[in-house]
């Protein structure tokens, strides 16, 4: 099946991405949208200028479009719209995203695909947090914390790249304050900087730190893709 691929850069949509593909599907486009800040319920935030490149090492071409309001329902009319210009181009019959615990993003998603009569791929749908992560690491997928808004993540998260022993702190840290560990909620975001769909890896040369004393964001500033 031919499908679009919701894709944000993040570890979730990536490997749903990955997953799809693995199963036989044709991803024969990326469906990238740039929400107004990180306050957005629908859409993801941090770094989304930096979605270009992984397109590129990817090779599969990506439509974007920028969205000016944090209101729910103009964000559904935007991918809507981007939607529907995917299945003149590129002749889609579905979409895949990443979501596994969000009720209220698979809705929405669900929605449209019955309006513009696309199926809706869910490869990671209600997966084992924990078994979820390790399978990431475990099939090769390199990983930042570009984002943190939650009690037990500090600025120290920002910008570090996951590995197996940082799955454990993870799993420690999200039982005892309470966060989703593959931050479902918006806990933290993600930046993949490699994984087996890329001919070349993301190479960061330069970004900024933000943090406020309890949440902060990894800006990339600068990046190419490393041969």
């Amino acid at each position: 099946m031919k499908l679009a691929s919701l894709f944000s850069g993040g570890k979730d949509s990536t490997y749903a991405l990955y997953k799809a593909r693995s199963e036989s599907h044709e991803i024969v486009c990326l469906v990238s949208m740039f929400p107004k800040s990180e306050e957005s319920h629908l859409l993801h935030y941090p770094n989304m200028q930096t979605t270009l490149l992984q397109a590129e090492s990817m090779k599969i071409p990506q439509l974007v479009t920028a969205i000016d309001s944090n209101d729910t329902q103009t964000e559904i009319h935007k991918l809507s719209q981007i939607l529907q210009k995917a299945k003149k181009e590129f002749g889609i019959q579905g979409i895949v995203h990443g979501g596994i615990l969000s009720n209220y993003q698979k809705n929405h998603f669900d929605d449209i695909g019955k309006v513009l009569d696309l199926k809706v791929i869910t490869p990671l749908w209600q997966k084992d947090q924990r078994e979820y992560l390790d399978e990431l690491l475990k099939s090769k997928f390199r990983f930042i914390i570009t984002s943190v808004t939650t009690g037990g993540l500090d600025d120290s998260w920002l910008g570090k790249e996951i590995t197996p022993e940082d799955v454990k702190r993870l799993t420690g840290l999200g039982s005892q304050y309470g966060f989703n560990l593959s931050f479902e909620g918006g806990e933290a975001e993600t930046f993949v900087i490699d994984c087996p769909l890329f001919s070349s890896p993301i190479k960061i040369l330069k970004a900024n730190k933000i943090w406020d004393g309890y949440r902060g964001r990894f800006e990339i500033t600068e990046a190419i893709l490393d041969p």
